[in-house]
């Protein structure tokens, strides 16, 4: 299946070059599994290092770095931002919905592929995910403190199984001046790039979607890249997200995740977050 995949990437995307168009650069996972060890081939490739020490750590180092024409961080609730700001100290519990006529594919993708990788495990079944999920989060930092990304790998409390395992930055697209939410997902031979745009709501909630549109524009594109001198090709893909975090009337924090193949409905997730005295 991993080859497959890779060759219809090749038959029907682009032919591309990392080096000159960065939003599709990244890390790669091990070839039979994506594992952690990509986190510290990306620090070596920017010449930064891996924070591993303990600290209230966050997904972005501040929600200001996506202030532009189109968001405005300072509107935001203060918990949004906080959990953004200081991911670690916010425990996540999930439930999951697919719709009926996605759920076979799904379960092919987990059974063939996901699982196998420890990577992109959508939970097939609400009790899946029953004891909630834990969280590690680690930045990156360069030379002189600034941190240019940070690692999100989320576990299965129940059996400790790796669901998701990505990368989190800023990034400005070229000829855009709104910045970006830029998700890698590490897959052997490559990667998955998600590009997501900010919005805040009318009550400060925080919206990031990656809806239709073309080449260049915020969507999901799968990257094909050996790194061994090889060419890299890449596809957009059919895959479109929507996150909503807000604050409840009973001052809960929240997150609805809608995916969507094309414009049909597949995959609806929600999270209830509380934040926590310690990294969970």
């Amino acid at each position: 299946m991993d080859r497959g995949t890779q060759r219809w990437v090749r038959l029907t995307g682009r032919r591309v070059d990392p080096a000159d168009e960065e939003w599709l650069s990244g890390p790669r996972g091990d070839r039979d599994r994506v594992g952690d060890s990509w986190l510290h081939r990306e620090a070596a490739r920017h010449g930064a290092r891996v924070l591993d020490e303990e600290r209230p750590a966050g997904l972005v180092a501040s929600m200001a770095l996506l202030d532009g024409p189109g968001f405005d961080s300072s509107a935001l609730h203060p918990r949004v931002r906080d959990f953004y700001e200081r991911t670690a100290r916010w425990r996540l519990e999930l439930w999951s919905q697919w719709s009926p006529w996605a759920w076979p594919f799904g379960w092919l993708i987990s059974t063939l592929f996901a699982r196998r990788l420890q990577q992109l495990s959508l939970p097939l079944r609400p009790l899946d995910v029953a004891h909630g999920m834990s969280s590690e989060i680690t930045p990156v930092a360069d030379a002189d403190g600034r941190v240019i990304g940070t690692s999100w790998r989320r576990r299965l409390r129940a059996n400790g199984e790796t669901v998701f395992s990505g990368w989190y930055q800023d990034i400005t697209l070229p000829g855009v001046r709104q910045p970006r939410v830029r998700v890698v997902f590490p897959l052997p031979n490559g990667r998955l790039v998600v590009l997501l745009r900010p919005e805040v709501t009318a009550k400060g909630g925080l919206v990031l979607a990656s809806p239709e549109g073309g080449w260049g524009e915020d969507g999901a594109y799968l990257v094909v890249d050996p790194g061994d001198g090889s060419p890299a090709w890449a596809r957009r893909i059919p895959v479109h997200e929507r996150f909503h975090v807000y604050v409840d009337t009973e001052g809960v924090l929240r997150t609805d995740h809608a995916l969507t193949l094309w414009s049909i409905p597949a995959l609806r997730l929600h999270y209830r977050l509380d934040e926590t005295d310690a990294p969970d």
